[in-house]
């Protein structure tokens, strides 16, 4: 049996022939397609004959395209068939009509599988293209000789060999970082995360549970929940959804389901193409279980207007109306969306609520501040105490970015001993060099015994190390327990007294006459009256200057008031404090804010922290705002202690001597 990584050399190798008519990034358009083709035919083999002898019998009937379909199905023993005489082999033998019999050949699939092919990987502009460069005849023998039957490649090779490509597919593509394939080992741990402490639920007699991935790519998380569900629990049934807006992963995917017979619940057509947002597939439907791995960074400006509209007019205690992220990255809208189709818990109805895993780059944990879009979703999300835990993952993990990322584990149905906490685990120093780097992919975290094909043996098993220290829930160096409000504040305004400086100078008198001419008389006098000296105390000389006017029998409006105070003062630290009414005026450049933790006494705080620094400062209570971040590194901040002076002097007169005695080898 060839490993998945041969099988992906074997493969790449052919990808070669399309060098020419192709640039490498567009190897992906006809590669991925002709693999999920040649493992079709290969999965249809078996019962090829039977599929078209029952077709000869149904022939020219009156059986609608659905009905032959479910009989052809039937035939073949999967959810799909094909009734061509034609398989992979018969089309080597006519080079001359092989663009016709390849057409013909995907046509005569069932309607799933035919869509798949010619609407979503489009590959009939392909086949064309193919042969107009005269080289479909190569491409179809080469792939002849690529046996994908279930037999030599299982499914769990077969979805490591899709692996293999895809990633090689978006390092010649040079994909952002905003999207991007999910590795194997993280795709593991979100799942071992997200059923934890799951056996109860799934050892119910008859249990069916369903979930969803509203950005589900090319399908690995959810044959990777699948392959979990066959291993632990071969009696609980897990029906997977999807839904993604990239034609071609859409189509990988969509295959992937039909062609390891996952578990379905209806026609099969689990997985939906289209935009999560702007055409929801599963509408008004819940699901038990999440994962997704939503793009990084990407902004939603295409989607702005309908999302704005759903944030506006959703009730009160939707997650759609907490709050909306910034349009450059849109990262949180998806767990919104997931968060939206959290079932209830309700025991007597059996329903037992909700649970979700998804990765987040750093910025969804403390982007926005007090009030905005990102603070208001984290709020809404941990005042309902359905933030589980956090799990930050090692940089260098991902093919395409070597940035840090986290899987944040959300749920409406926590532990008792959970409730009102939130764990926070630093896997960050889990993983081990990767033999090869694949692009920005320089880490893995260990899985334990390999695979086959893999050439780490003794690889630890990392993920089981991480799951448990997850599931002890204790606190220690790696993993740390908070109360819901550790994460709040409250933002309050700290407010200074404005202090002003009055003088009258020529300059500054022309600039007042040249906006208002109307007034020189009373500036004349003002000038007269007061004088070209400094005056520390603003309040005094606006009095005195409100009783000169009255008594000259003139009367400034306020426009006109505020352009003198504007022109003929200055703030000035050594000013008496300017009152407005019964109270200071506060001092705009002077206006600061503090982040005052939830559990504790914002008084007793600004006592303590603020007083001590500004004796003159108040708060202003008025515009207190409430937030919500989650700062890591502040909670595993490990303290390194500088070095020893003599040991830095000793490096440095070494580095001297050094310099000293190349210059000498120099000048001899």
């Amino acid at each position: 049996m060839a490993s998945h990584s041969d099988l992906a050399n074997l493969i790449w190798q052919i990808a070669d022939l399309l060098r020419g008519p192709y640039r490498p990034p567009q190897y992906e358009r006809v590669m991925l397609p002709l693999v999920v083709l040649r493992r079709f035919d290969c999965v249809l083999a078996d019962t090829k004959q039977q599929v078209l002898a029952e077709f000869e019998r149904r022939k020219g009937g009156k059986l609608e395209d659905d009905a032959l379909d479910r009989i052809l199905n039937n035939a073949s023993g999967h959810r799909f068939h094909n009734r061509s005489p034609l398989d992979f082999q018969k089309l080597k033998g006519d080079p001359d009509n092989i663009h016709s019999h390849l057409i013909s050949y995907i046509n005569g699939f069932s309607t799933n599988v035919r869509r798949i092919f010619l609407d979503y990987f489009e590959f009939g502009n392909e086949i064309e293209r193919m042969r107009e460069a005269n080289i479909l005849y190569l491409v179809i023998s080469a792939f002849c000789g690529v046996n994908l039957h279930p037999r030599l490649v299982p499914n769990e090779q077969m979805g490591l060999l899709f692996e293999n490509l895809i990633r090689r597919f978006n390092e010649l593509a040079n994909e952002t970082a905003g999207d991007h394939f999910t590795p194997r080992e993280v795709i593991t741990l979100m799942i071992d995360l997200l059923f934890l402490d799951a056996d109860d639920l799934l050892s119910k007699p008859g249990i069916a549970v369903r979930m969803l991935d509203p950005a589900c790519g090319t399908g690995g998380m959810l044959a990777g929940a699948q392959k979990y569900m066959r291993e632990h629990h071969e009696d609980a049934k897990l029906y997977v959804y999807g839904q993604d807006y990239n034609k071609r992963a859409f189509a990988t995917a969509a295959s992937d389901v039909l062609l390891k017979e996952i578990d379905h619940n209806g026609d099969g057509e689990n997985v939906q193409f289209g935009d999560s947002f702007l055409s929801d597939k599963f509408e008004r439907q819940s699901f038990d279980y999440f994962i997704a791995n939503p793009p990084f960074g990407v902004d939603w400006k295409k989607q702005q207007k309908e999302i704005v509209q759903r944030h506006e007019k959703a009730p009160k205690g939707d997650p759609w109306s907490a709050g909306l992220p910034r349009v450059n990255d849109g990262s949180l809208l998806f767990l919104q969306h997931m968060i939206s189709k959290f079932e209830d818990v309700d025991l007597k109805a059996q329903k037992y609520g909700s649970r979700a895993a998804i990765v987040f780059s750093g910025s969804p944990l403390f982007t926005g501040g007090a009030g905005g879009g990102e603070s208001e979703i984290r709020r809404w999300i941990i005042e309902r105490d359905m933030l589980e835990g956090i799990v930050a993952l090692p940089e260098q993990m991902f093919y395409n970015t070597g940035i840090g990322t986290y899987i944040w584990i959300v749920t409406n149905r926590k532990r008792k001993e959970r409730k009102g906490k939130i764990q926070l685990v630093d896997a960050r120093g889990t993983w081990i060099p990767m033999s090869r780097n694949q692009g920005d992919k320089r880490r893995k975290i260990g899985e334990g015994a390999a695979l086959e094909g893999d050439d780490r043996p003794d690889e630890p098993d990392q993920i089981s190390d991480i799951v448990r220290l997850y599931g002890r829930f204790e606190a220690n160096e790696n993993s740390k327990l908070f109360d819901n409000k550790d994460f709040g504040y409250t933002r309050v305004t700290i407010e200074r007294p404005l202090k002003l400086r009055y003088q009258m100078s020529v300059e500054d008198k022309a600039r007042f006459l040249d906006a208002a001419p109307h007034l020189l008389d009373d500036i004349q006098a003002i000038d007269k009256a007061l004088g070209r000296e400094p005056h520390l105390h603003w309040n005094a000389v606006w009095s005195s200057i409100e009783k000169l006017l009255k008594k000259l029998g003139s009367r400034w409006k306020a426009p006109e008031e505020k352009l003198f105070r504007t022109v003929f003062t200055v703030r000035d630290p050594e000013g008496a404090p300017v009152k407005k009414g019964s109270s200071f005026e506060a001092d705009s450049e002077l206006r600061d804010f503090e982040n005052v933790p939830l559990q504790e006494d914002i008084e007793a705080y600004f006592r303590s922290e603020v007083l001590p620094h500004v004796p003159d400062a108040w708060m202003d209570r008025t515009k207190d705002k409430v937030g919500y971040e989650i700062n890591f590194n502040r909670h595993f901040y490990k303290f390194t202690p500088p070095r020893k002076l003599a040991q830095i002097d000793a490096d440095l007169k070494k580095a001297e001597n050094d310099i000293l005695r190349l210059l000498r080898e120099v000048t001899k």
